[in-house]
């Protein structure tokens, strides 16, 4: 899930995961897996070492660098194969963008970052943050570059739905109260669904995460590194890990950040992050009533009663929606209200923004602060355009591991267990889970480890109290890579590389100059 906060953090990996109706990232449906590395499920099987010859003239290739018309930062188009299995079959075509190493000091290479999402642009991250705001040393020793995966912003974008009919798919009542309202909800899910078979149908079968590693590695190459040195931020850490798992001779120096278990079936993983939810909002409503302007609570109000107060106030959001002073006229309901609250469980500094929203709600009827905070989740900016983000998620999601879900009345079923996961958010969240069910093409992936042996070290880290990809999926990851030097973060928020913790930040950066990983284990605070 997004939301746009400072510069410095925009775009900060986030796995996406819409109550509009959007797929958390991972896939397939038991809910009895374990997080723990599981052993039920095969491993990823590593590529030959040897280039096909096929692919040579993609591996051969030269980019012509060009000014992005942002200062410092240079651009390029890299050719991939569509099809690895044909590439033959035509190309596609991503967006590099780079900033060359400063100095002073020994270049180490190229730096790839990506953001997470799936569906968030690397480019974009880059010359927003990355770029101009990774430790100064980081930056003097290496090139840092980024590439948007194949069908997001800058490389071939995935197209859905335009902004008229985004608006309406947005506010789509997710917590469906009787059978019309459910078959409002699925009828929402087809719409997308096809717009997307409709206006993408040549790329929509190859945007999976295993091609989009591939990817990597012919940019790898291309730009001259005979191995990968990567950061990784929530998604980010899947394509990061599959990285690993397929070429793991390859691997340089990984950190993947806000880690994902790719041995989870999507109806676990959905479940995992609502709880992750929750933790964070029992976190929110703990700091909330210690202020003045709670408007949840006063002080020593239950987090449990803070939680009920907010489904209440969705509950007459559900019936009545209140004004927002939106020029398109867009009111701001259940669906809206909610999606603005979750994005603000991403990073603690953003719980201030939220209290003035849900007071200015509250108290006097003013939606405009919840809709803002919605809006910059979603990308739509004030002409009412949208970003692919939305689009590109699904569109990886629902490719690279089938559905939670396939009726609604399996999500029925399910919803037990998702509101005991999170009383406030767990209903919402049952539901979004259904949208890969009416998807036009039929997945390529399942669940699997990624063991990625042979591999150098690779440094996972993990938040305690990440919202978006809890702890356990850190853990989860870490055992299953042979090489894996487990780095907590006790704390709040998603991710933890570049959020204020002295800790963290040097263990990363010592291993991104030096080579040298933090002993598996280590916890910061």
């Amino acid at each position: 899930m997004y939301i746009r906060r400072s510069l410095r953090r925009s775009r900060t990996g986030v796995t996406l995961l819409s109550l509009a109706a959007l797929l958390v990232s991972g896939c397939s449906a038991a809910e009895s897996t374990s997080s723990a590395g599981s052993t039920a499920v095969a491993a990823l099987v590593a590529l030959p070492r040897a280039t096909p010859s096929a692919l040579a003239p993609y591996y051969g290739q030269k980019l012509s660098w060009r000014g992005c018309g942002v200062p410092g930062f240079e651009c390029a188009t890299l050719k991939v194969p569509l099809d690895y299995a044909e590439p033959g079959a035509g190309d596609v075509r991503l967006a590099v963008a780079r900033k060359k190493a400063t100095g002073p000091g020994k270049r180490l290479g190229s730096l790839l970052v990506n953001p997470g999402g799936p569906g968030g642009s690397a480019v974009g991250y880059l010359q927003q943050y990355a770029g101009i705001g990774y430790p100064a040393g980081v930056r003097a020793r290496y090139d840092m570059v980024a590439v948007d995966p194949r069908g997001v912003a800058r490389s071939e974008p995935v197209e859905c739905l335009d902004g008229r009919a985004m608006d309406t798919y947005t506010q789509t009542d997710a917590t469906p109260d009787d059978q019309q309202e459910t078959g409002e909800l699925v009828d929402a899910y087809k719409e997308f669904a096809e717009g997307c078979g409709a206006h993408s149908a040549r790329l929509l079968r190859h945007v999976s995460t295993v091609e989009a590693a591939r990817d990597m590695d012919i940019l790898r190459a291309v730009l001259g590194d005979g191995k990968l040195t990567y950061v990784g931020a929530s998604y980010g850490t899947f394509l990061g890990a599959t990285y690993a798992g397929l070429f793991p001779n390859r691997v340089g120096r990984l950190v993947l950040d806000g880690a994902m278990d790719p041995s989870l079936p999507a109806r676990r993983l959905n479940l995992d992050q609502t709880a992750g939810f929750e933790t964070a909002f029992q976190s929110f409503a703990k700091d909330c009533v210690t202020r003045s302007d709670c408007p949840l609570g006063g002080k020593g109000t239950a987090p449990a009663k803070v939680g009920e107060n907010l489904k209440a106030f969705f509950r007459k959001l559900d019936a009545h929606p209140i004004p927002t002073g939106d020029p398109d006229g867009r009111k701001l309901g259940e669906a809206l209200a909610t999606t603005g609250v979750i994005a603000a469980m991403y990073d603690e500094s953003t719980w201030e923004q939220l209290r003035e929203a849900l007071t200015w709600a509250i108290k006097d009827k003013d939606g405009a602060g919840l809709l803002a905070l919605s809006d910059s989740y979603y990308e739509r900016d004030a002409d009412g355009r949208y970003a692919n983000l939305m689009a590109a998620n699904a569109a990886v999601n629902c490719l690279d591991l089938p559905a939670a879900f396939s009726t609604p009345d399996q999500v029925e079923k399910a919803l037990p267990s998702f509101e005991k996961a999170s009383p406030v958010f767990g209903e919402g969240l049952a539901w979004a889970s259904l949208n890969c069910a009416y998807w036009p093409v039929r997945p390529t992936g399942e669940p699997h480890r990624i063991e990625a042996k042979g591999a150098a070290p690779i440094v996972v880290v993990g938040t305690t109290r990440d919202p978006a990809t809890p702890y356990r999926w850190a853990r989860s990851l870490a055992h299953q890579l042979t090489s894996a030097r487990l780095l907590t973060y006790e704390g709040d928020g998603h991710t933890a590389y570049g959020r204020g913790s002295a800790c963290i930040d040097s263990a990363i950066d010592t291993y991104l100059l030096h080579g040298t990983p933090p002993r598996d284990g280590k916890r910061c605070k």
